[in-house]
């Protein structure tokens, strides 16, 4: 492998942010993943906006806002599904690549976090869950500078703890945002492009598109 560590961010990337919608898709209808798409995106507005204004809160509290959100502007799901919505998004399924992959890059000498906006308990508790927890070295969560990517402090964490150059780092993400931050930041990123969306951000391109983690085992 040609990178001394490989960094990831946590949601869409290693684990299924729909996962907790769909773990309920039966009690909510039809239109669970409008609820889902929803509560994804305003999540992230929300973040964004709070590191604007210099307002921080952790992320599950806007994860509940979000949730909050979405059942208002879809009023066919039931809200008396929250308590189990919210209980779910602790235990994501990650994709199923995932635990390999991670194994593989482990074995291969390189050290191995999540960075991510996911406070320090969603972070473990997801972890724990995928079983991920023996082959991650550190876990990031922004809780430690108070502002939410793509803020510089936040890919800081990493080359500040583990004493390495930018580009000895290769970063993950499912966003495409995510990847253009910590482009420009000087880590050499892979966008994991699950969802086949059209690129954007073109001035700070990733060195990888990949359509998930396996490529990464080839890539080096």
């Amino acid at each position: 492998m040609q990178h001394a560590a490989y960094v990831f961010d946590a949601y869409g990337t290693l684990f299924d942010v729909h996962a907790a919608v769909r773990r309920h898709a039966d009690q909510i209808g039809p239109d669970g993943q409008l609820l889902s798409e929803i509560w994804r995106a305003k999540q992230l507005e929300y973040s964004w906006v709070r590191t604007l204004m210099g307002a921080y809160v952790d992320f599950w509290q806007l994860t509940e806002q979000a949730l909050d959100f979405a059942f208002r502007k879809v009023p066919s799901a039931d809200v008396g599904l929250r308590a189990k919505l919210l209980d779910a998004y602790w235990r994501l399924d990650c994709y199923p690549e995932v635990p390999a992959v991670l194994k593989a890059l482990k074995a291969s000498g390189a050290k191995l976090a999540i960075l991510s906006n996911g406070s320090p308990e969603m972070l473990e508790a997801a972890v724990k869950s995928a079983a991920l927890d023996q082959v991650l070295d550190d876990i990031y969560s922004v809780e430690a500078v108070k502002r939410f990517k793509a803020d510089p402090s936040v890919y800081d964490m990493v080359t500040t703890g583990w004493r390495l150059y930018p580009d000895a780092v290769s970063f993950q993400s499912s966003n495409r945002w995510d990847v253009a931050g910590a482009t420009k930041f000087g880590f050499r990123t892979a966008w994991i492009n699950r969802s086949d969306q059209p690129e954007e951000y073109r001035d700070f391109p990733p060195a990888l598109i990949l359509p998930s983690l396996e490529g990464l085992l080839a890539a080096g």
